[in-house]
């Protein structure tokens, strides 16, 4: 790929790969790694500061669709996927992936930077506290899940994300095991991918301060090297998570991740 030079190449390369191994071997999902990494990266190629975030999440989605498939499908495989349960949730999902792209590009970077600022903050605190809720009741019916799966879409697409954070607590509170709620929460990842990138495709085009290589708000040669290399990792996360002192890991990655959301608050 002519777009970078060798040096950003190697960079997106990492960072799909840091990516990929911290999602089979801690559960955190892509976005809260590749969104504040674009981030500091456009930051420092002087791409238009008008549009860095809204380049970040939309990349960061663009990644999730491939990751997303790779994961449903290993899930699949071993019969976790309830696709009853996703293929209720799917149109609510697009729904709402569509009103997050929407309000993404009427949000300047700035409150998009201190939004996922404390969505990091959000993270680690989950990490630190390393408890799921309990459960307390079954499924709703279908416009109970429309509902739910539509704010599921929006607010992981503003935080370019795929809503594993989102999806994985609401499917353990209404009585799915911890299995088979990681395995619909994968296959719900990709609706919102597609539907989230897709928006901020068609909402930013034509801008005339986007980087060579973009269609809309996605950088493709970002989306693309991390998509491949983040795919090519998480088998190894996965492989470690039985290895290494998780616990003690979670609470690194959440001092990271609370430095990380200071830093973007300080640009």
């Amino acid at each position: 790929m002519t777009a970078v030079s060798y040096e950003t190449f190697l960079l997106y390369m990492l960072i799909g790969g840091f990516t990929g191994i911290l999602a089979g071997l801690l559960g955190v999902g892509g976005g809260a790694v590749i969104v504040p990494a674009l981030l500091f990266h456009f930051r420092a190629e002087q791409f238009s500061a008008a549009i860095l975030m809204h380049m970040a999440v939309a990349c960061s989605l663009v990644a999730i669709v491939f990751t997303s498939m790779s994961s449903t499908l290993a899930h699949h495989r071993r019969g976790a996927v309830l696709w009853s349960t996703a293929l209720v949730l799917a149109p609510g999902i697009v729904l709402g992936a569509v009103a997050g792209g929407i309000i993404v590009d009427g949000l300047s970077s700035d409150v998009l930077r201190y939004g996922f600022a404390a969505f990091e903050c959000l993270v680690a605190w989950r990490l630190v506290r390393d408890r799921q809720p309990a459960a307390h009741r079954t499924l709703p019916g279908r416009a109970g899940l429309a509902g739910v799966g539509a704010g599921i879409g929006a607010v992981s697409t503003l935080m370019g994300i795929g809503g594993g954070a989102l999806t994985v607590p609401f499917l353990l509170w209404c009585n799915i095991n911890i299995r088979n709620a990681i395995a619909t929460s994968a296959a719900c990842g990709l609706p919102i991918a597609l539907a989230g990138s897709g928006t901020l495709i068609v909402a930013g085009w034509g801008r005339p301060d986007l980087p060579q290589w973009s269609s809309g708000y996605v950088y493709w040669p970002a989306g693309l090297l991390i998509a491949t290399s983040s795919v090519l990792t998480a088998p190894l996360g996965a492989r470690l998570a039985h290895s290494l002192p998780l616990k003690a890991l979670k609470r690194i990655f959440a001092v990271l991740l609370i430095a990380v959301a200071i830093r973007m608050v300080m640009l």
